[in-house]
């Protein structure tokens, strides 16, 4: 093992593993980088007062998409392929770009979650200081476990940092399952399927990040856990993003029709690909 200020990373990869996690970073900026140009593109098909949750959307996945970049090229330079394997470099695998990324994107992702609830502006306000605040903690006291080689230390660091992680998420369930009710009809199906999601892909990350205390060690630790945070980030990220896309547009629609007095179609989870057809042929 080769223990840096930064990661601690295995001193030997198979070629498999190591294309296993270039590959999925790889993937990573481009599924952000696209979502980027969709995001900031779509804005036109929603109405203006529902635009600013799609730039917010633009922004958490441009952000990603430099920090990934970072991330894959720090990955390349820190192995190089010997004899068939992929030996460390001595060049350190630099893994705080991901918290530095989480520490910009996650406000930013409860924002759009926020967004969508609909709260008087004071409401909304004072929630989101009290989940920007959790989640800086949660982010900030997750990272020295994420750094250190021992499992005491990492698991102690995860149960402090999964306290904040349990009250945003908490939190966020319990708001949007009252905004539900507040929604037109077009559009309940979309937020259910939002806070689904929201649990799903949030649940990646603890998962990945107590890998090396369930006894998964060595090479299979770092694999899974780069693998996991980022099919974990893909899915919160250009993934949530699509959602609030589809229900800014249902939103979009709705409003349309109750101005002009006309029945609204309910529309539930299904409703992504219409909403996307929909922008792509315009």
């Amino acid at each position: 093992m080769l223990t840096t200020p930064l990661a601690v990373l295995p001193a030997e990869l198979s070629a498999g593993q190591f294309e296993l996690v270039y590959n999925a970073f790889s993937f990573c900026i481009a599924a952000m980088a696209a979502s980027a140009l969709f995001f900031f593109n779509a804005r036109a098909q929603v109405a203006e007062k529902y635009r600013p949750a799609l730039l917010v959307s633009a922004l958490v996945v441009s952000i990603a998409t430099y920090h990934y970049f970072r991330i894959f090229n720090a990955w390349d330079g820190a192995y190089a392929l010997q004899n068939g394997v992929y030996d460390v470099t001595g060049i350190p695998f630099n893994d705080a770009y991901r918290y530095a990324d989480w520490l910009l994107t996650v406000p930013l992702l409860l924002v759009e979650a926020v967004a969508v609830l609909a709260l008087a502006p004071k409401v909304s306000k004072s929630l989101l200081l009290k989940l920007a605040a959790a989640a800086i903690v949660m982010i900030a006291t997750g990272y020295p476990g994420e750094i250190s080689n021992s499992i005491s230390t990492r698991l102690i660091w995860g149960t402090i940092s999964t306290i904040p992680f349990v009250y945003i998420l908490y939190v966020l369930w319990i708001e949007l399952s009252k905004a539900i009710d507040r929604q037109p009809t077009a559009v309940k199906g979309l937020v259910n399927s939002l806070r689904l999601l929201l649990l799903l892909s949030w649940g990646v990350y603890p998962i990945a990040y107590l890998l090396p205390v369930f006894g998964i060690t060595g090479a299979s630790a770092t694999v899974g856990v780069q693998v996991g945070y980022t099919i974990a980030d893909v899915l919160a990220k250009p993934v949530f993003g699509l959602y609030i896309f589809a229900i800014a547009k249902a939103k979009t629609e709705a409003d349309k029709e109750e101005s002009t007095g006309e029945t609204v179609v309910p529309v539930d989870g299904a409703a992504m690909k219409p909403a996307l057809e929909g922008a792509v042929n315009n």
